[in-house]
C-alpha cells in the first residue's frame, strides 16, 4: 500500500493531550504525508474508514530487555545457550509490537544485530535503539557474582556475547568499554550508577562509579554524538549522575526534591519502571528471590508513586519504561495504569509518545501524528484519554498497528494493497 487516506477518526494530539475530530491522515511511503480537516479526494490513495476510532501514534517503551529471558540469576533457565536466547528475543520483540509499542529502547543486552534484523525485515519488531552491554564496576549492579563467589571474571569474558553487562573499572577501562560498545553499534551507553534489586552483592544505596569514571563515560558518548542513560535509585546517585552530565535516569524510585530540582535544571529525563517491581512481588517465589532481594523490592514498591509525583511537581520530563524480564513482559501496558494513580492520562500518554521521541532524539518523527513523522500508528477502539486499559490486554482493542507505513495488525479488513 503506497498511499492510504484514513478518515472518520478521532485524532489523538499527544502534544496537547486532546482528541481532534473531523480530521484525515494521509500515509505515503512510510511517512505521514499530511494531516488536515476531512474532505477532498487524494489521487491514488486508498480510503480507509476508521469507524470513529481513535488514531494515535505508536507507543515508545524506553526501558526494555529483549535478551533478558534465559539469562541472569532471575531467569527460569539460566543455562540456555546464547543462540536460544537470541531466537527467543525475536518472539519478545514481536510481542512488544503487537501491544502497540512501535519503538523501544533496549536498556542493555540487545545489540546492533537485533536492530538490523528488524530493519531488514528478518523479524517483526519495533523500531529499536540499542545500548549493547551496560557498563558496571566490580561489585556493581551488573556484576552477576554473589557474595560467596570468589571467581575473578576474566578479561576475555567481556568480549563474549553472553550477558547484558560488562565490568570495567578505572577511567582508562571505562573509556575503552564505552568506545567498544560504540564501535559495536550502540545507539547510547548504559551505566550502572547505583545498587540494584536482583543483584545480590550491592545494596540499593550503594553509589557506584567514581565521578571521574562517570564523566569519562559521558565524555566518550558525547564525542560520539550520543548520550548516557544510568541505572540509579537514590537521590544521591541521581545527583551524581546529573552532575556528570548523564541525560536519562532509569528507575529513580527514591528521587527526592533536591535531585528532582537538579534534573529539572539540567534538562535530564526520568524513566520510571514501576510495573517491574509490582511484577517482582507477584513472581518473587517463582524467581527464588533471597530475603535481601525481597527487602529491596518492598522498599522500592512503597516509594514508586511518590517519585513520579515529585518529578511532576518539579517539571522533570518522564518517559515510559517497563523493565520486564522472564515471562512477565505481558504486563508491559500496566505501567500506564500504575502511573494513573498519580498522573493524568494525557500526561501518561505524552510520556509514552512525545517524551519518548525526545529521549531517542527523534522529536517530530516519532510520538506524534504529524506531517513528516514516521507512519507508526494505532487505531484504538475507544478513547485512551478516558480509559488507558484500552492500550492493554495484549492489543485486543487495537484494530490497526502500523509501523513505518507497514500494517502488522489488520482488524479493519484492509487486506493486500
Amino acid at each position: 500500500m503506497d498511499s492510504i487516506l484514513f478518515r472518520n477518526l478521532a485524532l489523538l494530539d499527544t502534544v496537547a493531550g486532546e482528541l481532534r475530530g473531523g480530521m484525515q491522515v494521509l500515509v505515503r511511503d512510510g511517512r505521514i504525508a499530511s494531516v488536515g480537516p476531512q474532505g477532498g479526494h487524494v489521487a491514488g490513495a486508498r480510503v480507509v474508514d476508521l469507524g470513529g476510532r481513535t488514531l494515535m501514534p505508536g507507543m515508545i517503551d524506553l526501558h526494555v530487555h529483549v535478551m533478558a529471558p534465559g539469562r541472569g540469576r532471575t531467569t527460569v533457565s539460566p543455562d540456555k545457550l546464547p543462540s536460544y536466547v537470541d531466537i527467543h528475543s525475536t518472539l519478545v520483540m514481536r510481542e512488544f509490537l503487537m501491544r502497540g509499542f512501535t519503538t523501544v529502547r533496549d536498556a542493555a543486552g540487545a545489540d546492533r544485530g537485533h536492530k538490523m534484523a528488524v530493519e531488514d525485515g528478518l523479524v517483526a519488531g519495533p523500531r529499536m535503539f540499542v545500548s549493547g552491554r551496560a557498563l558496571s564496576q566490580t561489585g556493581g549492579h551488573g556484576d552477576p557474582r554473589s557474595r560467596g563467589d570468589l571467581v575473578e571474571p576474566c578479561v576475555c569474558c567481556a568480549h563474549l556475547n553472553t550477558g547484558c553487562c560488562r565490568i570495567a573499572d578505572g577511567e582508562p577501562d571505562v573509556r575503552k568499554a564505552a568506545r567498544d560498545e560504540i564501535r559495536l553499534g550502540a545507539d547510547q551507553i548504559k551505566v550502572m550508577a547505583s545498587g540494584g534489586v536482583v543483584s545480590e552483592a550491592d545494596p540499593i544505596d550503594y553509589v557506584q562509579y567514581s565521578m571521574a569514571e562517570l564523566k569519562a563515560i559521558v565524555d566518550e558518548a558525547e564525542r560520539a554524538n550520543t548520550y548516557v542513560l544510568a541505572h540509579a535509585y537514590t537521590g544521591r546517585a541521581i545527583e551524581r549522575c546529573v552532575e556528570a552530565g548523564i541525560r536519562t535516569i532509569e528507575h529513580g524510585n527514591f528521587l527526592d526534591e533536591k535531585s528532582a530540582r537538579m534534573m529539572s535544571e539540567a534538562g535530564a529525563y526520568l524513566v520510571p519502571t514501576l510495573v517491574a517491581y509490582e511484577v517482582l512481588v507477584e513472581m518473587g517465589k517463582q524467581l527464588n528471590l533471597t530475603q535481601a532481594q525481597w527487602d529491596k523490592v518492598n522498599a522500592i514498591v512503597e516509594s514508586g508513586t511518590r517519585s513520579i509525583e515529585i518529578a511532576q511537581r518539579y517539571g522533570v520530563k518522564m518517559g515510559l519504561g517497563s523493565d520486564l524480564v522472564v515471562k512477565s513482559t505481558a504486563a508491559q501496558p500496566r505501567e500506564l495504569l500504575i502511573r494513573a494513580r498519580a498522573l493524568k492520562p494525557a500526561d501518561i500518554l505524552r510520556s509514552a509518545t512525545v517524551v519518548g521521541a525526545e529521549v531517542v532524539r527523534m522529536p517530530g518523527r516519532l510520538g506524534v501524528v504529524a506531517e513528516g513523522a514516521f507512519a507508526d500508528l494505532l487505531a484504538v477502539d475507544g478513547n485512551p484519554l478516558e480509559d488507558l486499559s484500552l492500550l492493554g490486554d495484549e492489543g485486543r482493542h487495537l484494530a490497526l498497528i502500523m509501523k513505518g507505513g507497514r500494517v502488522f495488525k489488520d482488524g479493519l479488513g484492509l487486506g493486500p494493497g
